[in-house]
């Protein structure tokens, strides 16, 4: 009896946004948190030039959905206290997910 390998595609949610200048960064979105009035995602920045990967902090962007005239758009939150809980949140499910040790 052979036993059958399933070859399991990994196909990532890759997003580009824009800042206020027009520069566009392209980013990962890793993990997806809805509470019951917000919805925010967790975002790893992606690179072309492995140089420019190597240099980045490794530091997730966080931001916030919203919604208008039926189209999303995405913002920083601008709260501390609302950026730290969905930080920790994240944190929590990420570190379960991929196995993390954070070191303090």
């Amino acid at each position: 009896m052979s036993e059958e390998i399933k070859n399991e595609e990994y196909n990532p949610d890759i997003i580009t946004l824009a800042d206020d200048d027009g520069k566009e960064y392209t980013f990962e979105v890793l993990d997806a948190i809805e509470t019951d009035t917000d919805r925010y995602l967790a975002l790893l920045p992606q690179y072309s030039d492995p140089k420019a990967m190597l240099d980045d902090s490794g530091e997730l962007v966080i931001v916030k959905v919203g919604e208008e005239n039926g189209e999303e758009y995405f913002y920083e939150i601008e709260d501390d206290d609302e950026y730290e809980t969905i930080a920790d949140a994240f944190v929590d499910r990420l570190e379960d997910f991929f196995e993390i040790d954070e070191k303090q």
